[in-house]
């Protein structure tokens, strides 16, 4: 069975135990910086280890020291229980 999309209240709830995350445009949405690109991409690297694992992939930019992450499950419709899975992972990485 595939992931089962959130109610806005349930992720609302969820994010208070997330640091630094919001719901934004239908999305778990988070702004990281970094001390240099090469932080910001070793931390990358290590998300995309994450993912990889996991079999789901953040919808994610980065210029220089920044990156932002945006999580969604594209089969629910939404954010799952899933995207809230990868930004604990997330949070454990930065």
């Amino acid at each position: 069975m595939g992931a089962k999309k959130l109610t806005d209240d349930e992720i609302r709830k969820a994010l208070d135990d997330l640091d630094g995350w919001t719901l934004e445009n239908g999305k778990v949405h988070k702004e990281l910086r970094f001390g240099s690109f090469v932080e910001a991409f070793s931390f990358m690297s290590g998300v995309a280890l994450l993912a990889e694992s996991m079999n789901h992939h953040p919808e994610w930019s980065n210029v220089y020291n920044r990156v932002t992450i945006d999580l969604t499950t594209h089969d629910a419709g939404g954010v799952s229980e899933r995207d809230l899975e990868l930004a604990r992972k997330i949070d454990a990485l930065s």
